[in-house]
């Protein structure tokens, strides 16, 4: 099997779920660290690799795939990956789809902004979180 490089960075959620994956299911690879604190994913080498300057993206035989979700079908179609993470049923992949599709604007939404207002920003900052903030990204993870 050829190397599997994943260029990452750890502040982003979907770096991190991936970097999980290949983890747990042993799968060797090559992590490139990316600094998006210091605008790495702006630099002319990167944008050669992902143009929309983003995190993650995975190589592998030669092939960038950019956006966590296509990276984990295609590791789950690739490579020997237990079924219960991506199914090869075709209803039961739909019904994972379904969650995959959603959660981008849902769960990991009001997630990232929950820490971003109650967490990253004071740290920066030094200022008191805003309650109003902190309120409406904790109900939107309720719902």
């Amino acid at each position: 099997m050829s190397k599997i490089k994943l260029y990452y960075d750890t502040l982003s959620q979907p770096a991190r779920a991936l970097k999980l994956f290949l983890l747990v299911n042993k799968i060797p690879y090559e992590g490139i660290a990316v600094n998006l604190g210091k605008g790495e994913h702006f630099q002319p080498e990167f944008k050669k690799i992902n143009p929309l300057k983003k995190v993650p993206v995975l190589e592998h035989n030669g092939n960038l795939i950019r956006e966590s979700v296509g990276i984990l079908r295609y590791l789950s179609r690739e490579l020997d990956v237990p079924d219960h993470w991506y199914p090869k049923d075709s209803l039961q992949q739909a019904k994972v789809d379904e969650y995959l599709e959603w959660q981008h604007l849902n769960t990991r939404l009001f997630c990232a902004m929950f820490v971003h207002y109650k967490v990253l920003r004071p740290s920066f900052s030094g200022e008191p979180y805003d309650e109003k903030m902190v309120s409406f990204a904790f109900k939107g993870m309720q719902h």
